[in-house]
């Protein structure tokens, strides 16, 4: 035992004495390594083809004394790598000597891409880093191709592949061949919410951007599943609550899942609603001396006892905060704080004004814009280089360039300047297209079938124009009508708006007339505040009336006592209720005749109307297109009289109240009222007049109630009033057993309202007209109503003042379809007058597709 151990141990002490030789001559290499590398005197390049010498020597920096040693090396070696002109950098040392040995990346010839449908190439082209005439780098195709993907996920194709290819050519160049399948869209099978009590499903799915996909997705996109879609609309949620009363709502999850068996994804969001608050006080402090914290208590759109609002709370800082730099306080800031009572679910709001610090902006720089100049974004703000930084002010600009609808995101952010009192601000745009060309096609009960080819620009030529040309060709309908609106009239923020149109009305089988109208309106619009607008006009039209021939060829003489002899056929008698034993002397209606009003305005031939007016606006709809909360007013005024051949003044005020009541039911009152004033000495043609039917109770026909020409053997043409008022209750409410996104809901209702006061002509004194009741001839109607109540007359007016309220009642059915907004009714009068015409069911809409 002893004697092995002496032998391993004899063995170790001689490996050790071998091994001392060979540790020293390594050592003296490592020793003359490091010397050769620290005592490089010259760079040497091999390989190289386009990449210039002194390019690539340029990136070895030796230190003090000339020499390099091996961490700058190292840096020269890892720098040449990193700039992507080669596929390969190997550096060797030879006596003294550095050299490089580089293979260089080929060049680019094309970029090309195969089997995409769905995208084009231009679009594709811009989103990759990969150019013609560029360097090839493997690991920027390899980004580039995972941008691809991005780009077709964005568009809801989940099943996207790309598959990028190098193919060699001669000269060290490539072509790089991009292969895409496409796959088909990924869709959002389900949208659900957890956590929500307040509000239903059904009605937070309209506040979201994202939809269930339905047998009609196809025509819109928002089934498609989009992640950024998704988080946009966690904000929409929490924000609605916010609106409603819920401070402390939150959204905590937008959850998505992908479901391998419906091909499609999941999405939940899951919402924790808390309390709903009134607010109980509304109080001002300043801390600035000379600013009275009350002065601004008139820019506070919250009011004591109302539901918690953060959107009104938002716009109230803001226009507090710029009216405090309209008054000198360039940087007082506007705090909001609410103190909350958990108890009594209300909360204390409070406006502290302080002195913000003195801050200025140095610049604002665009990003992003290709089209759209910049002096277009830059009018959108209210400040300017060397102006106080304003946040409100910042937070406008932003809102009024989204609101432009020519970008698909609009950011405005915030860079250190020069100095600590100066900022940058910086906005970044993404462009898209504003251009339209539409192909509309509609049909109602009204217009008939109807077509309609448009084109439309909204940022004309990148100058914030829009310009709309559209030719409409309809059954009764007919026209074409050229639209220019500049929205900064010299610089201010005034809309200037032309329009030339024309249109052709024909005849049909609600009037006997038709009437063609050519004219040219310039009108102005003024943005008083974000509810409140108003325009100005001037308005020039020709108008023409038109006739069948037979409706126009009475030809009685007062010279012929026996008059004309009226011969009508029994087919004729009994379709109009003619009692043929006491025909004599009614040779004017024969074949029927149209109601003198219509006739004087046919012999009258074409008419000049000159007219300005204005219109004020105040809107507070959550939504324009479905609203379910908030107020419409429209009021308008026309003068006419400013030359031209008529002369009045016309009045109208249009309401609509919205208010959600319960489950999902939303209450629509709607009140419309108008007058028509004689002005000087012309009197009131029967075309000036209001004309009304379903517009105003529905359940009759177009032009089917007010005033009418009564005469039993004429047209009966609707002559209209001067003086006209409707009422209307409405419960709109959605179907809960069908899918939200079908669209559908049904609407129950009831109108009352009234047209009366006819006061255009009545007698004509024409040379071939009998205009007077003197014949003992003519017929005398007894008719309940009549105006005179028992005339003579064969060409007098005899008409119906339509003194009667009309009601009625009905339902309806709305679809927000792919196809545009369509509409159903089905009303049936309660009280009419004896002459009215009714309508019980009305259909309309229309869209571009």
């Amino acid at each position: 035992m002893n004697v092995g151990m002496r032998v391993r141990g004899g063995l170790f002490a001689a490996l050790i004495v071998c091994a001392m030789p060979v540790a020293a001559t390594l050592a003296a290499m490592l020793v003359a390594s490091s010397a050769v590398a620290q005592n490089v005197a010259s760079i040497q390049v091999e390989g190289n083809r386009r990449v210039e010498v002194e390019t690539i020597r340029s990136y070895f920096k030796p230190g003090p004394g000339g020499r390099l040693d091996k961490a700058q090396i190292d840096d020269g070696l890892k720098a040449l790598i990193e700039t992507g002109l080669f596929q390969d950098v190997k550096i060797s040392q030879s006596g003294g000597h550095l050299l490089v040995t580089v293979v260089e990346n080929p060049v680019i010839g094309r970029v090309a891409f195969e089997g995409n449908k769905k995208v084009k190439d231009e679009q594709l082209s811009a989103e990759i880093q990969s150019k013609p005439r560029g360097t090839l780098s493997r690991p920027m195709v390899q980004s580039d191709a995972q941008r691809i993907a991005e780009i077709y996920r964005h568009s809801g194709r989940y099943d996207v592949r790309v598959d990028p290819e190098i193919i060699e050519q001669p000269n060290n160049r490539v072509d790089l061949v991009f292969t895409i399948t496409e796959g088909a869209k990924t869709g959002v099978k389900s949208v659900d919410f957890v956590g929500n009590n307040a509000y239903s499903s059904y009605r937070l799915k309209d506040v979201i951007k994202t939809h269930e996909w339905n047998l009609l997705s196809f025509l819109g996109g928002g089934d498609v599943y989009d992640p950024d879609r998704v988080e946009a609309d966690r904000d929409l949620i929490r924000r609605f609550y916010l609106k409603h009363g819920f401070a402390d709502v939150q959204v905590v999850a937008a959850l998505t899942e992908y479901d391998p068996e419906r091909k499609g994804f999941l999405v939940t969001f899951k919402i924790e609603e808390g309390q709903q608050y009134r607010v109980a006080s509304v109080n001002f402090v300043s801390s600035i001396p000379t600013l009275d914290a009350n002065g601004l208590r008139g820019f506070s759109r919250v009011s004591v006892g109302a539901l918690y609002n953060a959107e009104a709370l938002e716009k109230s800082v803001e226009e507090m905060q710029i009216e405090a730099s309209r008054r000198g306080y360039a940087f007082a800031i506007v705090h909001p704080r609410g103190d909350r009572n958990f108890e009594n679910h209300t909360v204390s709001i409070t406006y502290a004004i302080d002195e913000g610090p003195r801050t200025y902006i140095e610049r604002i720089n665009v990003r992003g814009n290709t089209r759209t100049r910049d002096y277009v974004i830059r009018r959108e703000f209210d400040i300017s280089e060397g102006d106080a930084y304003n946040r409100a002010l910042v937070d406008r600009a932003e809102r009024r360039l989204k609101n432009l609808d020519f970008f698909k995101t609009v950011k405005i952010t915030t860079e250190p300047g020069s100095s600590s009192d100066r900022v940058v601000l910086v906005v970044d745009l993404e462009e898209k297209s504003t251009g339209d060309f539409s192909v509309s096609g509609g049909y109602s009960t009204t217009d008939g079938a109807l077509a309609e080819v448009s084109i439309s620009e909204r940022n004309f030529l990148g100058r914030g124009l829009f310009a709309k040309a559209s030719v409409t060709y309809g059954q009764y309908a007919r026209g074409y009508s050229l639209s220019f609106v500049e929205p900064y009239l010299l610089d201010y923020r005034v809309a200037l708006g032309l329009d030339l149109f024309q249109r052709q009305q024909l005849p049909n089988s609600y009037i006997s007339y038709g009437t063609s109208t050519l004219g040219f309106s310039p009108r102005l619009g003024f943005a008083l505040r974000e509810d409140l607008s108003l325009q100005v006009r001037y308005s020039i039209y020709q108008q023409k009336l038109s006739l069948p021939s037979y409706l126009a060829n009475c030809n009685n003489s007062t010279s012929n006592n026996s008059l004309l002899a009226f011969n009508p056929s029994p087919a004729f008698a009994n379709a109009n209720g003619i009692d043929l034993s006491s025909t004599g002397g009614l040779g004017c209606y024969v074949d029927g005749e149209a109601s003198l009003p219509v006739r004087k305005e046919l012999a009258g031939g074409s008419t000049l109307t000159s007219s300005v007016g204005y219109s004020l606006s105040y809107n507070t709809l959550d939504n324009n297109k479905n609203p379910t909360d908030g107020l419409l007013v429209d009021f308008k005024q026309d003068f006419a009289g400013v030359g031209g051949d008529v002369s009045y003044l016309k009045s109208a005020i249009d309401a609509k109240y919205y208010t959600p009541l319960v489950a999902d039911i939303v209450g629509l009152i709607h009140v419309q009222s108008g007058i028509l004033n004689k002005v000087g000495s012309n009197e009131l043609r029967m075309l000036d007049h209001f004309q009304m039917g379903p517009n105003l109770v529905r359940g009759f026909a177009p032009n089917g109630i007010g005033p009418r020409d009564i005469n039993p053997f004429g047209t009966r043409d609707a002559i209209g009033g001067t003086k006209y008022w409707g009422a209307s209750m409405e419960l709109q409410m959605p179907f809960w057993f069908l899918p939200k996104e079908v669209g559908l809901k049904g609407a129950v209702y009831a109108d009352a309202g009234g047209l009366y006061d006819y006061q255009g002509p009545t007698t004509w004194a024409f040379t071939n007209e009998v205009t007077t009741p003197a014949n003992s001839n003519c017929a005398k109607p007894s008719l309940p109503g009549a105006i005179p109540v028992s005339a003579g007359t064969c060409t007098g007016l005899i008409y119906d003042n339509g003194n009667t309220v009309r009601t009625s009642v009905g339902v309806g059915l709305i679809w927000t379809s792919p196809f545009g907004p369509l509409r159903f009714d089905y009303a049936i009068p309660i009280t009419k007058g004896p002459f009215d015409r009714v309508q019980e069911f009305k259909f309309g809409g229309g869209t571009s597709f």
